[in-house]
C-alpha cells in the first residue's frame, strides 16, 4: 500500500473474529496514512525493528522494538518513519475486523493516480467502508 508494506499473520476467520494480526514495515523517512480513528475496534501496535512515530490524541511517542502503544477507540492517531532505518511494527486489532481487503482497495486507489496525489474523496470512501474515520485537516 504505497510505500508501506502490510502481511497479515492472523486474519479474523483463524481468530473466529477476536482478531486480526498484520505485520507493517516502514521505510525510512516515510510519511504514513492520514490520521484516523476507527469505533468498530481497538488497535495495539508492539514495535519489531527501527522506530516509528506515532501521534494518537495529539500525543507523540516513538515505538521501537519491544514497545507497544494501545489505541482506544475513537482516538485519532497516525505514524511516520523519521529515522534512517526501516521500521516494522506488528498491529493487533480487537476485535478482528480489519481484513486485507481494505489495505488491496486502499491500494487500488493509491495506483489510480501514479505520480500524483490520491483522490481525497477516494480514499475516505475506502477508509470508511472498513470502519475507518478519517480525521479534518490540521488548521
Amino acid at each position: 500500500m504505497g510505500a508501506l508494506g502490510v502481511r497479515f499473520l492472523v486474519e479474523a476467520a483463524d481468530s473466529n473474529g477476536s482478531a486480526s494480526v498484520f505485520e507493517c514495515f516502514v521505510p525510512a523517512d516515510s510519511k504514513m496514512p492520514l490520521p484516523h480513528s476507527h469505533d468498530a475496534f481497538e488497535e495495539t501496535i508492539y514495535g519489531l525493528e527501527g522506530t516509528t512515530t506515532w501521534t494518537v490524541d495529539g500525543r507523540t511517542l516513538d515505538i521501537g522494538p519491544g514497545e507497544a502503544v494501545c489505541i482506544p477507540r475513537g482516538a485519532v492517531h497516525g505514524f511516520d518513519n523519521h529515522g534512517t532505518v526501516d521500521a516494522k511494527f506488528l498491529a493487533i486489532s480487537t476485535p478482528g475486523v480489519m481484513t486485507p481487503d481494505y489495505f488491496r482497495e486502499i491500494h487500488d486507489v493509491l495506483a489510480s493516480t501514479p505520480g500524483g496525489p490520491p483522490e481525497p474523496a477516494k480514499v475516505a470512501e475506502v477508509m470508511r467502508r472498513h470502519g475507518l474515520t478519517p480525521a479534518p485537516p490540521a488548521s
